[in-house]
């Protein structure tokens, strides 16, 4: 590591370490930025099939959607509630917007890009956005329409790893708050990370499970 000289006292010279910026001097944050594409690829892929689904719908009525597997299982059976157009419009137009985020901000910092704090603060805010409507979408699917779509599920499954990524890296990195406790507590949780993934996960498979207890079987069968 450098030294800087920062002055001096009686004839003798002084040298500190330079003080490092998270934001500004931290690596490459190369792990994070291969979540974002990953996630937010398939998460785009899933919800852009849903589309493509629901516009061939509209073109044929006769047309069978890939996604309608049974009647449990099923995104058309979907497609016709308020829930599936929160906003006045499908919900998957959301997701083939707002996921082209997290990819352009993947490969950005694979190029060595550098964001400042507010920047930081918008993108960590619209994502736990997009959990939130995630969980507000699990919840209704499974509680009040009783069907799954598993175009839905992907982009699910997709935006949970994400969320919990960005959150803990963001802690850790310093790139929200100038906090040593925050960032000792990202830093000590961030090689774990995996844990809350699975399991937010592992209560949304339970969930469904409970609610659906014949859904292997007609899986299966």
């Amino acid at each position: 590591m450098a030294f800087t000289c920062r002055g001096h006292n009686r004839g003798v010279t002084v040298f500190t370490a330079p003080v490092l910026h998270p934001t500004t001097d931290a690596r490459r944050p190369l792990g994070l930025a291969l979540v974002l594409i990953v996630t937010g690829a398939v998460g785009w892929y899933g919800a852009m099939s849903l589309i493509i689904e629901r516009v061939r719908s509209l073109l044929d009525p006769e047309y069978v959607l890939n996604c309608d597997v049974n009647p449990l299982v099923s995104c058309g059976n979907i497609m016709g509630t308020w829930q599936a157009s929160l906003l006045g419009f499908p919900n998957p137009l959301l997701g083939v917007a707002g996921l082209v985020a997290p990819i352009a901000v993947g490969v950005a910092l694979l190029a060595g890009a550098r964001f400042a704090r507010w920047f930081w603060w918008s993108f960590v805010i619209g994502v736990t956005g997009a959990f939130i409507f995630v969980l507000w979408l699990v919840d209704q699917a499974v509680f009040q329409i009783g069907v799954l779509c598993p175009w839905c599920m992907l982009v699910w499954v997709m935006v949970i790893p994400m969320f919990w990524v960005l959150l803990t890296w963001s802690l850790a990195a310093g790139v929200l708050v100038d906090s040593a406790r925050a960032q000792r507590f990202g830093a000590m949780m961030l090689p774990f990370v995996w844990v809350p993934i699975l399991a937010t996960i592992v209560v949304i498979a339970a969930l469904i499970v409970v609610q659906f207890p014949t859904l292997i079987s007609v899986l299966l069968g």
